[in-house]
């Protein structure tokens, strides 16, 4: 044997399996995609606003601080997080929501993104000889799959529904990943909704949780004209969440135990770890307003219109004509004419907005 080739037939691996999983899926192409991939405003708006990639660095270190201080497996929290969106279209969930649309002309199973980021580590990624996917853990396809709530929907197979027992909730660690990508998805489009104007502190000053952080915010003696008013409102909104989650989920009986719970959950379960009932409703409440005032702001939904408009030709480009494909979807559709809807539909939600901009205008403006 030469002496390099040992790092080759090295066993067992120096990592956990959770850490394997995560080193796969930050290796793999999907997770890089997300840097071009929109979470509220469009890619090609702003290079400070968020995208997929910045919201799954996000999620994972809120989750991780989160697994850490109750006892959880932090690794199995950061692969669940840095995946979760791994299934998203570009143009953000307007995207998704139109191509379900189109779908569902062809098949009763549309799009739903959980469902895609799960196809996306399992079938689309190809990365071995032997097999699709990227051989991640039962416990990381559960958490990517279901998050935190019962996922049973009508299109899965009985093979997945059996497995991954979809009437129960995943692991405590999937459930940590949900209330985390809430924490992280609340905070920054509050932090992107100021910083362009679109969102106002009058919108959200009245709402409880905003009052608290505020008291925070004035003790350090910081104002409203002042230039660090808005990024210390976003870091101590994210405290002060973390520090109620974990304050409130750690008087769980489920945690108390000796070996930390990794499996498939009864539903009852599960109501132990999250919130107190006045954080979830200062938490709705705020959703409430950033629904009203940000995500449906005009200039939001121009460019989600154009998004959609966007997906919708590109659909019909591909269905009317697979030539424009690359050569492997291509290969896909001709070795089963039936699939061609669900190649083309993979194809496009695995596009940047940046290439799915470039690869319409280059389509139909000239």
């Amino acid at each position: 044997m030469q002496p390099h080739e040992r790092f080759f037939k090295a066993k067992p691996d120096f990592r956990d399996a959770y850490s394997r999983d995560r080193d796969r899926i930050i290796h793999c192409s999907s997770f890089r995609r997300l840097e071009y991939k929109t979470q509220v405003f469009l890619n090609s708006v702003g290079d400070f606003f968020r995208t997929r990639l910045t919201h799954s660095l996000e999620v994972s270190q809120i989750a991780r601080a989160i697994a850490r201080a109750i006892g959880l497996n932090e690794a199995l929290c950061e692969a669940i997080a840095l995946a979760h969106d791994l299934g998203h279209t570009p143009f953000g969930h307007a995207g998704g929501d139109e191509l379900d649309s189109l779908l569902k002309q062809y098949s009763t199973y549309g799009f739903e993104h959980n469902f895609q980021s799960f196809r996306v580590v399992t079938q689309l990624e190809k990365r071995y000889a032997d097999y699709d996917g990227l051989n991640l853990t039962f416990a990381t396809l559960e958490g990517i799959l279901k998050h935190s709530y019962p996922y049973k929907k009508k299109f899965l197979n009985e093979h997945i529904n059996k497995c991954f027992r979809l009437d129960y909730h995943p692991s405590l660690e999937a459930i940590v990943v949900d209330h985390a990508d809430e924490m992280a998805y609340i905070s920054h489009d509050i932090d992107d909704g100021l910083k362009c104007g679109f969102l106002t502190m009058e919108h959200i000053r009245s709402n409880g949780l905003i009052k608290e952080v505020l008291k925070q915010v004035y003790a350090e003696g910081i104002t409203q004209e002042h230039h660090v008013f808005r990024p210390r409102l976003v870091s101590l909104l994210i405290n002060f969440l973390v520090f109620a989650f974990i304050e409130f989920s750690k008087k769980s009986p489920y945690l108390q135990q000796e070996e930390p719970i990794c499996a498939t959950l009864a539903a009852h379960i599960a109501h132990g770890i999250g919130f107190d009932e006045w954080i979830k409703r200062q938490l709705k409440e705020l959703k409430a307003i950033l629904y009203k005032q940000l995500y449906s702001h005009h200039e939001v939904k121009r460019k989600t219109h154009f998004g959609k408009r966007c997906i919708r030709a590109l659909f019909n480009d591909f269905m009317n004509d697979i030539w424009l494909l690359p050569y492997q979807n291509r290969l896909e559709i001709q070795n089963d004419a039936k699939k061609q809807y669900r190649v083309v539909a993979d194809y496009i939600a695995g596009m940047s907005d940046r290439f799915a901009i470039r690869l319409y205008q280059e389509l139909h403006v000239g």
